[in-house]
């Protein structure tokens, strides 16, 4: 009759009820020797209650439990007015009533019932006293405590059940999460250990290669084993590079930073909140590490940004100035104290994107970061890196 899952508890308590009510009608048989009419009574509910149990369709708060507790009633009624002993069967009933009716109807129906009892048992001249008026009440409020209570345990038990395979699940999405962030890390140490040591030693071989080259006569046998060593050289270099873009963040694989910055305004979402991004200057190629920096800082901002600052408006500018390259993240949300302790906390534990994070990874570089807030003034992050001499003569080359 409950379509939720069974324990051996609920088997047993179920299989107690069936017994109960079969031994109260029993009991009514016994105690009526000879009366047809109650025997057949007794027999007809025993049928019907058994009907029921077994039927599919009655299940709690359904028309079809309404329509059966009505028959089982009416058959109880009428076995009431036939013996007083019928009055004991209530008890099995409340349970029923509850455990199949609604709260609102459940309630009444065991009062209804609790005083049809009493009124039955008094109808047939039986020597009365207190025990009469109070034991149906009585069992009727027992039942109540007794079905409450364990729905509300069982309420309870579904709600840790639900909490635990919510911690199961957000253990394992948390897991996923480390081992892809694992990844990307060192992914990005990878490329930026290629390309600030065999890249840059490829490259400066290959500009003294070229400058040997030119010292060289063109005629010397020399020069066509120093050219042949500087194309190896040169191929050596665009296959590192190719090495390098291959372990770049996958926000950078398909496009520049600037189209990863656009994309990154635009999939930033939260309520009110309004991103845009412009781009200041000449855009020059970027070495891997500086690209992977700038990127990781700006979503470092814009999460801060989304989770703790309540901002409607946010601006992302990444400005190219010859000699350093620069991104700013603005937000008019409600600020904080950078120089707060509890800042400082709240942002060293925010994913690995937090202040920290971001001011170590400006140092490894080369470069600063500076952050201006103060509460209810929003805030502003600036990320400085300059361009690397080798760099800039590469780019162009």
């Amino acid at each position: 009759m409950d379509p939720r899952s069974h324990t051996h508890v609920t088997t047993a308590l179920r299989l107690c009820l069936h017994a109960l009510l079969v031994g109260l009608l029993a009991l009514v048989v016994v105690r009526t020797v000879g009366d047809t009419a109650v025997v057949v009574l007794a027999a007809v509910m025993a049928v019907l209650y058994g009907a029921g149990a077994l039927a599919p369709v009655v299940q709690p708060h359904t028309r079809a439990a309404a329509v059966w507790l009505a028959a089982l009633g009416a058959v109880w009624l009428a076995l009431l007015a036939l013996s007083p002993d019928a009055l004991w069967v209530a008890f099995p009933l409340y349970f029923l009533q509850l455990h199949l009716l609604p709260v609102r109807w459940g309630l009444p129906a065991v009062a209804v019932t609790a005083g049809a009892a009493v009124a039955g048992f008094v109808l047939h001249g039986q020597e009365t006293g207190p025990g009469t008026f109070i034991g149906p009440p009585l069992g009727a409020a027992v039942a109540v405590a007794t079905v409450l209570g364990y729905d509300a345990l069982f309420r309870e038990s579904e709600r840790r059940r639900e909490l635990i395979d919510e911690l199961v699940s957000t253990r394992a999405e948390l897991a996923d999460a480390e081992r892809a962030a694992g990844t990307l890390a060192e992914r990005e140490r990878l490329a930026r250990e290629i390309h600030d040591t065999l890249a840059q030693g490829l490259s400066s071989i290959q500009l003294l290669l070229r400058a040997a080259e030119h010292t060289l006569p063109p005629d010397a046998p020399a020069t066509a084993h120093v050219r042949r060593a500087r194309a190896a050289a040169q191929d050596n270099l665009a296959e590192a590079r190719r090495f390098v873009r291959a372990l770049t963040p996958p926000d950078l694989e398909n496009g520049s930073l600037a189209a990863a910055l656009s994309r990154l305004a635009a999939s930033t979402s939260a309520p009110d909140l309004t991103v845009r991004f412009a781009v200041s200057g000449t855009p020059v190629q970027l070495p891997t590490p500086y690209e992977v920096a700038l990127l990781r800082t700006a979503q470092s901002a814009l999460a801060n940004a989304v989770r703790h600052s309540g901002a409607r408006r946010a601006e992302i500018t990444l400005s190219f100035m010859g000699t350093s390259v620069s991104l700013d993240v603005v937000d008019d949300g409600r600020g904080f104290d950078p120089e707060s302790s509890d800042a400082t906390r709240r942002e060293a534990g925010s994913g690995g994107f937090g202040l920290p994070a971001m001011r170590s990874r400006a140092r490894s570089l080369g470069g600063t970061l500076s952050v201006e807030s103060a509460p209810g003034q929003g805030t502003a992050l600036a990320l400085t890196l300059p361009l690397p001499v080798a760099g800039r003569e590469d780019t162009a080359a």
